[in-house]
């Protein structure tokens, strides 16, 4: 039987309130009153999440933070973290979301090496649905195509990687997140092998020459 102790909960303090919204994933300067929480109480997050494993993450830069999961190497060597179980658990993505992710990641570049007045990266869906049809070639019906991608995207949004910006026509805000998630050395790898298999599907419907 489970006893619960009468004990009064500590004192409240702001903290708190980041450390909670940090546990949920990416706080973003546009939160203006969790990130100036987050921002105000650094240090005590600091130490409060590294006795569980976790490192804090802020790129003040780009205006977002998120908590990382500290790996083997960096805690082998510290006497009793390597107990501690794993928090955050690896979440693979669908081929799906990671090709719409790989896009985005793709267009936040391309926005960043171009663009020069506008502050956010904004594309919509039947932009990258045009892009999306190259990895379908053998996909014919466009519906299909088109629903396939809301799902991706909604994935994305759910981890705050994107956000709908406008829904007629429907636009996407790609967050910077995605510059810390998906570095260019790996969108790179990351297209190749996108490409590849899409190169390898379209071959494998593609009909073959009969024999007798």
């Amino acid at each position: 039987m489970a006893v619960e102790r009468d004990n009064p909960l500590p004192e409240f303090d702001d903290s708190s309130i980041a450390a909670v919204h940090l546990l949920q994933g990416v706080v973003y300067h546009d939160e203006e009153r969790i990130w100036d929480l987050v921002l105000n109480h650094r240090s005590r997050l600091d130490t409060y999440f590294g006795r569980i494993g976790l490192r804090l993450v802020i790129d003040e830069g780009e205006g977002f933070a998120f908590l990382r999961q500290l790996d083997d190497t960096e805690l082998e060597h510290v006497r009793g973290y390597d107990q501690l179980p794993k928090l955050f658990r690896k979440k693979r993505l669908s081929y799906d979301a990671t090709l719409a992710c790989a896009l985005l990641r793709e267009e936040l570049r391309r926005f960043e090496e171009e663009e020069v007045e506008n502050a956010r990266c904004v594309v919509s869906t039947g932009e990258l649905l045009e892009k999306w049809k190259v990895f379908f070639p053998e996909v014919h019906d466009e519906t299909k195509q088109r629903k396939a991608l809301n799902v991706a995207l909604t994935a994305l949004e759910e981890l705050k990687f994107i956000r709908e910006f406008t829904k007629e026509p429907q636009e996407w805000e790609i967050r910077r997140i995605l510059k810390a998630r998906v570095p260019v050395a790996e969108l790179e790898r990351l297209l190749g092998e996108l490409k590849a298999e899409s190169d390898a599907r379209a071959e494998r419907t593609a009909p073959g020459d009969n024999h007798d």
